[in-house]
């Protein structure tokens, strides 16, 4: 079927990136490798970049070490690398859990008046998409991450229960598809992605991230009110089927998908059986009759895709294709 809903307005969006561009890498979750953050800074050193790690990246938290810092140090480290106008893009390091203890100490008036920048992560950034989206009108990269296994190219061997992602076998395709959307964003408009869950085609306007995130946002301060009349991306990792059951079942019961135009799902690894996890899918998304692509290739498989969030596009399900109405960065 074909959606009649009219898109939503388009995000804000940021600049390009052009050699010599500075870039800030930031922590707003979990602690951070110091390797792996020295190899991602050098990645992005060799696409031509004047790329830095923010001052808390690797302070670490003694009694909570789940987190990179303290929530006012991640918070501050995001806080001014935004409001910093020799700062062109704001990359994250890794995600984890955290971002969600942040987005409420940022100024979200400091930040809209300094305007979009390129902004990019993915899994527990999810929280930070939304707040970008919703509080200040910008449009972000669902994106691999700068000290994460696939963004680094690591082979299994050296990357054993990486939580961000699973090791690369295919090699730089995350970073390079990355580096083609910060740099080339009209090489990468249209996006050929998965197979047809449920046919249709479907015209709106990208959002979500992390299915566990998006179903924890609900009933915060600021927090989306639905998802009506966009193209959401739903991914998750380490998550059974009765979990993201569960978290279908919310937002579905929430009244959260209510209005949606149509889906685009990306990987959901660790999560059992992928023909459990789609019977789960197909039980929870089929009865709202919306275009819904599967097996997309972002999220926290080997090299994941680069989604551009807040872009107007067109679904073509039965294409299998993602055509974004303009390039993801201006």
């Amino acid at each position: 079927m074909t959606s009649r809903r009219p898109p939503r307005p388009a995000a804000a969006r940021p600049a390009r990136l052009r050699p010599g561009a500075r870039v800030a890498v930031v922590a707003p979750s979990g602690p951070v490798p110091a390797d792996r953050l020295a190899a991602g800074l050098d990645v992005l050193r060799g696409w031509g970049l004047d790329a830095y790690a923010t001052r808390h990246v690797l302070d670490g938290r003694p009694r909570l070490g789940h987190l990179a810092a303290t929530d006012a140090e991640r918070a501050a480290d995001l806080q001014s690398a935004w409001c910093d106008p020799s700062v062109d893009a704001v990359l994250c390091a890794r995600g984890g859990y955290g971002a969600q203890r942040v987005v409420d100490l940022l100024d979200w008036t400091a930040v809209r008046a300094a305007g979009p920048k390129a902004f990019a992560g993915f899994s527990d950034v999810t929280a930070l998409h939304e707040a970008f989206a919703v509080r200040a009108g910008f449009a972000t990269l669902h994106a691999p991450m700068t000290a994460t296994a696939d963004f680094l190219a690591l082979s299994p061997p050296e990357a054993p229960e990486d939580p961000d992602r699973t090791a690369a076998p295919d090699g730089t395709l995350a970073r390079d598809h990355l580096r083609a959307t910060l740099f080339a964003p009209e090489t990468v408009r249209t996006l050929a992605l998965g197979r047809p869950l449920l046919p249709g085609r479907a015209e709106g306007v990208t959002l979500g991230g992390c299915l566990s995130v998006l179903a924890a946002e609900l009933g915060t301060p600021h927090a989306r009110p639905s998802a009506a009349g966009g193209l959401l991306c739903l991914e998750d990792v380490g998550e059974e089927p009765y979990r993201l059951d569960r978290y279908l079942t919310q937002l579905l019961r929430s009244g959260w998908l209510d209005g949606v135009a149509g889906m685009l799902l990306g990987s959901w690894c660790d999560c059992g059986p992928y023909e459990a996890v789609r019977a789960v899918l197909l039980d929870r998304l089929g009865p709202l009759r919306v275009p819904v692509l599967e097996e997309c290739g972002f999220g926290h498989a080997p090299g994941a895709r680069t989604v551009a969030l807040g872009a107007r596009a067109v679904l073509d399900a039965d294409a299998g294709t993602l055509t974004l109405a303009e390039p993801a960065l201006r």
